[in-house]
C-alpha cells in the first residue's frame, strides 16, 4: 500500500488591523454536515477528522480497539462521531455534535447533525450558524426525498455554500455517468429553491477517495477534493461586511479606586460590522444617540476597532440609559423598530405551535413576550408546495407565522442579516425553546414615528 501524504499540524492565524481581521474571519470556516441514514455521514466526518490528524491517538486507539472486537478489518471510522450511546446502538446520529479541526489554510467549527427526518429540527439548529453545507447522498440511491428536504432547510437559512457529497462510489465502480446524473438533478432541484450552485465531489468516505487525498480512482474527475474546497471557499460575505450590529450583554460598572472609579462600559459581541472609535451611534430601541468613546478588549483599552465576532466593551461619550438587550448600531444604519412581523419558522417542540399562543421573543441578548397572531403557511419540504392557513404546526414542520410582540424589536431581514435576523420562541412557562424563526416583513416604526 502506498502510504498518503499526511496533513501538517494546525496553525493559528494573528490578527493585525480590519483588513486581517477581515482575513482571520475568513480562516474560520462554520459548516454542517447532512445526509440520510445510511449514507456514510458519520464515516464522512470521522474520514476528515482522521486524514486531517484532528484525531487523538488515544481516540484512534479506542475505535481500533472496538474494530477489531467486531471482526473488522479496517478501523470503523463512523466511531469517532457517534458518540452517544443511543446512536452507536442504533447506528444513526442524533443530537448535533461539534467537532473543532484545523489545517495550515484554516480552522473549522462542523456541525454533526442528524439525518432521520424526525430530527431535521436539529439540522436547523446546526445548519442556522453555517457558511457551508455538506449534502451527503449514497451514489446507489441518488437523490432521494431527504436530500431535497435537506437542500430546501440550507436554502431557507440562506446557507450561502452548497457542496452535494456523492458518496460511496466505490460501491458504483466510480462511474462519471452515475455521478454526473446524480449531481445534474440535485443542481435543478437547488435551482428551483434560489439556492447558491451546489459544488459535486465524487467521494469514498469509506475508503478516503476525493475526501482530503485525491483518488487514483476517479481520474475523469479534475475538480477540488472536499478539504480542498473547504479551504479555498470564499466567505468574505461574512459578518464584516454587514452594518454593524451590538447587542449589550452585561453593563460594566466597577467603580474600583484608580482608574476605573468612573468606568461605564457596554460589554457584548459584535454579531456583524465593524465599529471605531469618533462612530456616532444608536442606542434601540430607545433611539438615544452618542459617539463611541472608545473600544476596551480583553487585556487591551483603546483598541483602534472592532471587527465582528470579536467580544468588547463599548464606551460611549454621553451617559446614556443602556442596559442588557439593547442593540447599538451606526446612526447611519440602524434597523427597523417592529412590532409585527411575519416569519419563516421551524418548529423545534413536540408541543404543537398554534395561532393565539403566548410565549417570550428572544432576540439577541433582549426578549419580549410575543403574540401569535396567525398562522399563513405550512411547507412541504418534498414537494415544496405551501399549505395555507394551517391548524397547527408540529415539530419539523416549517412554515410562515405572523408575530405580534409587546413592544417593538430592532430587527434585520433575515436575507440581510442572518444574526440579527433571526430569533427565538421560548415557553414562559418551562423556558424550553419551542420555535426558531427567521424574520421576513415587518411592520415596522420609524424611530420619528415612535416619537
Amino acid at each position: 500500500m502506498t502510504a498518503r501524504p499526511t496533513a501538517p499540524a494546525p496553525t493559528t492565524p494573528a490578527e493585525s488591523g480590519p483588513a486581517d481581521a477581515t482575513a482571520q474571519e475568513t480562516s474560520l470556516l462554520r459548516l454542517a454536515t447532512a445526509g440520510s441514514v445510511d449514507d456514510g455521514k458519520s464515516t464522512l466526518v470521522g474520514r476528515l477528522l482522521h486524514d486531517c490528524q484532528a484525531v487523538l491517538s488515544d481516540q484512534l486507539a479506542a475505535v481500533e480497539r472496538v474494530s477489531r472486537a467486531r471482526g473488522q478489518l479496517a478501523p470503523d471510522l463512523a466511531l469517532l462521531t457517534d458518540g452517544l450511546r443511543a446512536e452507536r446502538e442504533q447506528g444513526i446520529t442524533i443530537d448535533v455534535a461539534y467537532r473543532y479541526f484545523a489545517t495550515p489554510r484554516r480552522r473549522f467549527i462542523l456541525a454533526d447533525t442528524p439525518g432521520h427526518v424526525q430530527y431535521t429540527r436539529n439540522m436547523v439548529t446546526g445548519a442556522s450558524t453555517a457558511e457551508l453545507a455538506v449534502l451527503l447522498v449514497d451514489a446507489r440511491n441518488g437523490v432521494t426525498e431527504q436530500t431535497r428536504r435537506h437542500t430546501a432547510v440550507a436554502a431557507l437559512l440562506r446557507v450561502p455554500h452548497l457542496v452535494l457529497a456523492v458518496n460511496k462510489m466505490d460501491l458504483v465502480d466510480h462511474a462519471e455517468p452515475v455521478f454526473a446524473a446524480i449531481a445534474e438533478e440535485c443542481a435543478r432541484y437547488a435551482a428551483a429553491l434560489g439556492a447558491p450552485p451546489v459544488v459535486p465531489i465524487p467521494i469514498s468516505a469509506l475508503n478516503g477517495d476525493n475526501v482530503v487525498h485525491r483518488s487514483p480512482s476517479t481520474p475523469w474527475y479534475h475538480g477540488p477534493t472536499l478539504l480542498e474546497h473547504l479551504e479555498s471557499v470564499d466567505t468574505g460575505q461574512g459578518r464584516a461586511g454587514h452594518p454593524a450590529r451590538f447587542p449589550v450583554q452585561y453593563v460594566l460598572r466597577p467603580q474600583t479606586s484608580g482608574g476605573f472609579r468612573d468606568y461605564r462600559g457596554y460589554a457584548g459581541r459584535l454579531a456583524s460590522g465593524v465599529l471605531r472609535p469618533g462612530d456616532p451611534v444608536t442606542v434601540l430601541p430607545s433611539g438615544e444617540r452618542s459617539v463611541i468613546a472608545g473600544i476596551d478588549r480583553l487585556g487591551e483599552q483603546d483598541v483602534a476597532y472592532a471587527v465582528a465576532p470579536q467580544s468588547v466593551t463599548l464606551r460611549l461619550a454621553d451617559e446614556l440609559d443602556v442596559s442588557r438587550g439593547d442593540l447599538i448600531v451606526p446612526s447611519d444604519a440602524p434597523p427597523r423598530l417592529a412590532d409585527r412581523l411575519t416569519a419563516t419558522v421551524c418548529h423545534l417542540s413536540d408541543r404543537p405551535l398554534r395561532a393565539g399562543d403566548r410565549l417570550l421573543l428572544q432576540h439577541g441578548t433582549g426578549t419580549v413576550r410575543a403574540l401569535v397572531h396567525s398562522l399563513d403557511a405550512r411547507l412541504d419540504l418534498g414537494t415544496l408546495a405551501a399549505e395555507p392557513a394551517p391548524q397547527s404546526l408540529s415539530a419539523n414542520d416549517i412554515g410562515q407565522i405572523t408575530l405580534r410582540t409587546a413592544a417593538p424589536l430592532p430587527l434585520d431581514d433575515y436575507r440581510a442579516d442572518r444574526h440579527t435576523g433571526s430569533f427565538l420562541l421560548v415557553d414562559e412557562a418551562d423556558g424550553a425553546t419551542v420555535t426558531a424563526g427567521m424574520v421576513g416583513a415587518l411592520d415596522t416604526h420609524t424611530e420619528a414615528e415612535r416619537r
